[in-house]
């Protein structure tokens, strides 16, 4: 996968922000703008692609998620079942990998094979890749690594920014270069904290079911005025 420039970024995550927000707005249930949600990202995805984007990194679950009612919970869990079974197929189709990052603890063992699946048939593809940060946390993650180099005998002085990296979720997956998130708030709520390091962010007052390829293009516009220095 290459990029069609360097202006472009190779990794951009998104924070899908606004969904329940956006449906209020539309006067709909809240719940459904959870699934309007799940339809643009992969507008948004393909759109990326297109413009060079090799790998896009979607927040679409935390580990504090949990803690929404059981309602949306169970909502979101369904809705995930539609994703790996309907849209998976159609991001095959475009020659998309698709990657899960996250802990598979407090998934049912059928989204969990699920998931096994997609990645299982999508990862001969080489369009672009879209990662689901799914029951994902970046404290997590670290802890997560750092726990399985304690498993694997790692002496301590072999513990280094690297031996680190090479234990996150899919470990393949590069720093993101580019954060976009949408609804307004500026932070970062515990995504992607390791590879964010030097990630340059973006911020958008629009829900995120109301962002559009032309947001893409003024995102990825600014992306290309800034200067990255990564501290030199």
């Amino acid at each position: 996968m290459t990029r069609s420039s360097p202006s472009v970024p190779m990794h951009l995550g998104v924070i899908l922000d606004g969904n329940r927000r956006w449906a209020r707005v539309q006067g709909l249930p809240t719940l459904e703008g959870h699934r309007k949600g799940y339809e643009n990202l992969k507008t948004i995805a393909l759109a990326a692609r297109d413009r060079g984007v090799s790998y896009l990194s979607a927040y679409v679950f935390s580990t504090e998620n949990w803690n929404r009612s059981q309602e949306e919970v169970a909502y979101l869990m369904n809705l995930l079942k539609w994703v790996l079974g309907h849209e998976v197929a159609i991001l095959h189709k475009e020659n998309i990998r698709v990657r899960f990052l996250g802990s598979r603890h407090g998934l049912s063992q059928t989204i969990q094979a699920a998931i096994d699946a997609a990645e299982d048939k999508t990862k001969d593809n080489v369009s672009g890749t879209l990662a689901f940060c799914l029951n994902y946390g970046g404290k997590q993650e670290i802890a997560d690594a750092c726990r399985r180099l304690v498993e694997l005998g790692t002496a301590p002085e072999a513990i280094t920014t690297e031996a680190i990296e090479q234990q996150l979720y899919a470990p393949d997956i590069p720093p993101v270069d580019f954060i976009i998130r949408t609804s307004g708030e500026q932070r970062l709520s515990n995504f992607m904290l390791w590879r964010a390091a030097y990630s340059e962010l973006y911020f958008v007052d629009k829900h995120w079911p109301a962002f559009t390829a032309d947001d893409l293009d003024l995102a990825l516009a600014e992306y290309a005025r800034r200067t990255r220095r990564f501290g030199k």
